[in-house]
């Protein structure tokens, strides 16, 4: 059952007249979209501890507030080892805090999903792309999830580094030992915020260093992408109600509290996200869908390379996901130039090489103890 409804196997796209008023001219390259908004939250504070504008949070918190649900689930760091996630189910203002800010390592908020089943008033739902398509796919199967999945928010996702990313990260800031390690913030605190890590020394005295997202993210953290995500079709979250990501169409000015893009791709998120904006939850201006495709060039490159990725998968008889209502030669012929269409395929065999994706992985249960300041360079070198 669970392969039933893994994103990572196989996933069914909605075709293009059963989306109602989508904009046609995004659908193949960016899913239904039938507005876009940027905003903030009205709160300050959500706002300043969120990763862009704090929208997501301020929408859950309407939700709870206004809207009838009983929480929200989703993902924050473990109190016991920060560089690691847990699902949680907030229902409250204080502990939505507690978990903002964006979270760029392992994470499957899917696994309290039988909580949400089990309740009695629906739930938000706020996950990757690849969350909210297997919380899509639970829910067709199990009509009483269905009914309890109130509102899906999805992330915009470039990809998740697996936890050696987190370790290299740590390193990087001269926190060697995780267990030393007190908080690791990516995101917030500022847009588009600095990645943080605060840890004890051997003195007692707390040591704090940061490095600004563009150097963790693009020469530390990115080189560690799960080779799942390298053939993700969804990277904006095509099937929640509402998505949300950075508006980098613009560039960042000193000191920018942040604002946020926000997609509405279903009649349900559309209401919802009237009601918020009336209750003052959240300050937002329209904008043209144009700004989509402008704030997320890299998310298009990765679509149009997915073409070349599964052909070679194909080709070499390796494992690959399948996806229908997709049309993806045309964006990987118009939107690639010739050589990322040539990188798609030679890439591809390389890492197939590289990660004997040819041949079946071993499996086992992690736990925190596992990590320690030897078991993670180890990790970062085989990562």
């Amino acid at each position: 059952q669970s392969v039933r409804v893994c994103p990572g196997a196989q996933l069914d796209y909605p075709p293009a007249e059963h989306c109602g008023d989508a904009v046609l001219a995004l659908f193949d390259e960016w899913g239904p979209v039938l507005e876009v908004w940027e905003g903030f939250a009205a709160d300050n504070e959500l706002r300043f501890r969120g990763s862009s504008g704090g929208l997501i949070n301020a929408l859950a918190l309407y939700c709870l507030e206004q809207g009838g649900m009983r929480g929200a689930l989703h993902v924050k760091a473990r109190k016991d080892a920060p560089y690691l996630n847990e699902s949680a189910i907030s229902c409250s203002r204080s502990e939505l805090l507690e978990g903002s800010g964006s979270r760029y390592a392992p994470a499957s908020p899917c696994d309290r999903l039988h909580e949400v089943e089990r309740g009695e008033k629906p739930v938000v739902f706020i996950g990757k792309p690849c969350d909210i398509a297997a919380a899509n796919r639970a829910a067709r199967e199990r009509p009483e999830l269905r009914q309890n999945l109130g509102l899906s928010i999805g992330l915009f996702c470039a990809g998740v580094p697996s936890l050696s990313g987190s370790m290299d990260l740590m390193q990087h800031l001269g926190s060697a030992d995780p267990s030393q390690v007190r908080e690791l913030r990516y995101r917030g605190h500022g847009w588009p915020g600095s990645m943080t890590v605060e840890a004890t020394q051997a003195d007692g005295q707390t040591h704090t260093a940061s490095v600004s997202y563009a150097t963790g993210w693009g020469e530390i953290l990115q080189k560690k992408r799960q080779w799942r995500c390298h053939v993700c079709m969804d990277h904006t979250g095509e099937l929640a109600d509402l998505s949300v990501g950075d508006p980098w169409y613009r560039p960042v000015s000193e000191g920018d509290p942040g604002q946020s893009l926000l997609v509405v791709r279903t009649r349900r998120g559309q209401r919802i996200l009237r009601e918020a904006i009336q209750a003052g939850y959240v300050i937002l201006e329209r904008r043209s869908t144009s700004v989509l495709p402008a704030s997320q060039q890299n998310l298009l490159r990765a679509r149009g390379s997915l073409w070349g990725r599964l052909a070679t998968l194909r080709l070499l008889g390796v494992p690959y996901p399948r996806y229908t209502n997709v049309r993806l030669f045309g964006i990987w012929l118009n939107r690639l130039n010739l050589r990322q269409k040539a990188q798609s395929f030679y890439g591809t065999a390389t890492r197939i090489l590289r990660k004997r994706l040819y041949s079946a992985e071993r499996w086992e249960q992690f736990t925190a103890q596992d990590v320690s300041p030897a078991a993670s360079a180890q990790g970062s070198e085989s990562a």
